[in-house]
């Protein structure tokens, strides 16, 4: 069904591998194309009640393969062709995406992880905002939101001075939500997502939305966004549970619904 990704769906997780290890799982045609359908299978499935992307070998993902492009390339074109549309589609999507990180990060590796609702990592892992290295700018979201998660001057220096963060500063900064030991990466990070494919789905989508759309917004209408994003949680089958279990004293067993 694929070639360069790998496809799994376990206990609510769709387990996502970039898979070319070779190729430190850099980005080319078919996997741009193979990822989007994957995101969206994800999203329709209701099975799936979280997503975890992560990478095979020792790289998450090392960005785009440079193999694939020439001197002749309009990147303009060649962004709102193939990055854009899958950044857009990890934006809209109604799932929380787990980006956990198995090792490097760069270029548009590393934006593909900012793009994630929440980060991961391997004590192995590190990032890097390697676009200046190659003449260019960074892009797949990295100006939008870099800055927002570490601040204006930190971002500043990672889009100019594209040096090699380690996973424990990438924590430190707040980039990266949990770090996992090596040798137990595996299991920790599947648990991880697991987790989060056991909590309330329709009120984690309704969370990614209101946060996406606080930061152009005023006070009064963020106000009235968590107004009319509290009555239809309000009324899900989860807050139900929530209330039951929560009276009951046991933990809930949410539905997702």
């Amino acid at each position: 069904m694929y070639e360069t990704i790998l496809y799994e769906v376990k206990n609510g997780t769709a387990i996502i591998t970039l898979n070319r290890p070779e190729k430190l799982n850099s980005f080319n045609a078919a996997m741009h194309a193979e990822l989007l359908k994957a995101l969206k299978s994800a999203g329709r499935d209701k099975k799936v009640r979280s997503i975890m992307i992560t990478g095979a070998g020792r790289a998450f993902c090392a960005g785009q393969d440079l193999s694939e492009v020439d001197g002749d390339t309009d990147y303009g074109d060649f962004l709102r062709a193939s990055y854009n549309p899958l950044i857009e589609e990890m934006s809209r999507m109604e799932k929380p995406i787990v980006a956990a990180v198995n090792g490097t990060a760069a270029g548009a590796g590393f934006s593909l992880a900012l793009a994630a609702d929440i980060r991961i990592a391997s004590e192995k892992a590190s990032f890097m905002n390697a676009f200046i290295h190659v003449g260019l700018v960074p892009d797949s979201g990295n100006f939008y939101y870099l800055p927002r998660m570490v601040g204006h001057s930190k971002a500043m220096e990672f889009m100019l001075l594209g040096e090699k963060v380690s996973a424990t500063e990438a924590k430190e900064l707040g980039l990266v939500s949990k770090l996992f030991p090596a040798d137990s990466w595996e299991q920790e990070a599947a648990a991880f997502a697991e987790k989060l494919a056991g909590m309330p789905t329709k009120t984690i989508g309704l969370i990614k939305r209101n946060l996406q759309q606080s930061w152009d917004a005023t006070l009064s209408e963020v106000l009235e966004k968590e107004a009319l994003a509290q009555r239809i949680a309000g009324m899900s089958k989860d807050h139900k549970e929530g209330v039951s279990a929560f009276l009951e004293k046991r933990p809930p067993r949410f539905s997702g619904k």
